[in-house]
């Protein structure tokens, strides 16, 4: 078996990996890049024949896990796609709202091209490729080891992220002897709000593991709700707003349920928070649909109709949207994109970063090349929308919200295996991937590897 990174390698987004057997071709992710020259990189062709690869493994429904399935389907794939029935179900949504700003952006660019007389261009793909993706989708449970073909067999257990979110276990044959192989997904925080705790494989011979945070640890979840209090307190006496990027998935779902909570026990005032996403309403709903991925606490928040506690409101017209930036002052505004790439955020960042008074507060990862890292990084002055804006607003960065797993956690993920497996490190920036290199081999002395962009293995 023959096992290659295509992508997320020395790097958070674009996930995609390739299984090659004798007489098959597995592909395990297929994800969206974002950051620095992002639709050059999303553009590039594919390093195989979309129509020889016989099924693709999606872990979870992130953008950059997920966002090029229907271009690999506009390009000749018609194998079988194996996910969780969450997972799914929030494919769907999230690969409709991403056709629809490749079309929408594509129509704009060539508006101004006809007048520029530049040449025009297609979207990366279009509603009716996700229309030919969903047919192709079997849902399938947690901790059931399913056949594949002859000799290749394989299981989703919880890997405790969002909403479906799995790790990958497959086991295949190799001249006479089976071998496993294990690709993490991505591992959630133990006590994410919501979701269950990530479930530990115990044994594997071969790893594919995260490392979005492999170079330090998360501050106390308790500590990050406190700061999150004490912002929206000064912000809202100074009279300003609170503007929180955030992915309509997963993240947006944990701070209603977080800011709910805090109401509920008077340590925040009745408060109006707007939810700035179509697609985070949407996604809200699949969560209520799905109460058997929840904890105990998850379970009361989405089917007790216990959310009473909030002046909650959810946007959808634009006209609605664009109401929101004549608020002066009082308002948490939740909206995406996480990482100000794209979507309504922009827009309430144009209106309220220059302002003293108001707040911007980071509940994610911003990955390198991102509007969202430029800020956190302590830039002066960004551009958004095309303009020069400047940053006077106060800029919080609160690491208790990530749904990632942090070092301290990833290693004590690894350090269940009951065996010596050889460890591939992915989906994180170089300087994470190779600081959690040394703290494997520092603490397990396992065999470990951070792969190159198209480097091949044998396994």
């Amino acid at each position: 078996m023959k096992l290659t990174f295509l992508g997320g390698v020395r790097t958070v987004t674009g996930s995609c990996y390739l299984l090659q057997g004798k007489d098959f071709r597995i592909l395990v992710e297929c994800g969206m890049y974002q950051g620095h020259d992002s639709e050059a990189v999303n553009r590039r062709p594919f390093s195989f024949d979309p129509a020889e690869i016989d099924c693709l493994f999606l872990t979870h429904s992130h953008l950059d896990h997920i966002g090029l399935v229907p271009r690999l389907v506009k390009e000749g794939f018609r194998g079988r796609i194996f996910a969780t029935s969450a997972t799914a179900d929030i494919v769907e949504l999230i690969l409709r709202d991403s056709a629809h700003i490749q079309e929408s952006d594509t129509e704009w660019y060539n508006r101004k091209a006809l007048r520029t007389g530049h040449a025009l261009k297609e979207p990366l793909y279009q509603s009716r490729d996700v229309d030919m993706v969903m047919p192709l989708i079997q849902r399938k449970h947690y901790n059931r080891i399913e056949q594949l073909r002859q000799g290749v067999r394989y299981r989703f257990v919880n890997a405790g992220h969002i909403l479906g979110s799995s790790t990958l276990e497959l086991w295949y044959d190799e001249d006479g002897r089976e071998k496993k192989i294990s690709f993490s997904g991505d591992i959630g925080k133990k006590e994410n709000p919501i979701v269950s705790d990530p479930v530990f494989v115990e044994e594997t011979d071969y790893l594919t593991i995260e490392s979005t945070y492999g170079n330090r640890n998360h501050k106390d979840m308790e500590a990050s709700i406190e700061e999150l209090v004490d912002v929206i307190k000064t912000t809202f006496r100074k009279g300003g707003n609170v503007i929180i990027p955030s992915f309509a998935l997963g993240r947006t779902q944990d701070l209603l349920f977080i800011l709910n909570k805090l109401v509920k026990q008077d340590r925040l005032f009745r408060i109006n928070v707007y939810i700035d996403s179509p697609l985070g309403e949407r996604i809200t709903k699949v969560y209520a649909a799905h109460p058997e991925y929840f904890d105990e606490e998850g379970r009361e928040f989405f089917t007790l109709e216990s959310r009473d506690a909030l002046r909650l409101h959810f946007t959808k017209k634009p006209e609605e949207s664009m109401a929101l930036n004549r608020i002066k002052k009082e308002a948490i505004i939740i909206s995406s994109s996480g990482m100000c790439e794209g979507g309504r955020v922009r827009h309430h960042l144009k209106h309220n970063l220059w302002r003293r008074e108001s707040s911007i507060v980071f509940v994610g990862y911003q990955a390198e090349g991102t509007l969202g890292r430029q800020i956190v990084d302590g830039a002066k002055v960004v551009e958004v929308l095309g303009e020069d804006v400047v940053v006077r607003a106060g800029i919080h960065t609160l690491g208790g919200f990530s749904a990632h797993a942090d070092q301290r956690e990833l290693l004590e993920w690894i350090g269940q295996f009951r065996n010596r497996p050889e460890i591939f490190i992915v989906h994180g920036e170089e300087q994470s991937s190779l600081a959690f290199q040394d703290a494997i081999q520092k603490r397990f002395s396992y065999p470990t590897h951070v792969p190159t962009l198209g480097e091949v293995f044998d396994i």
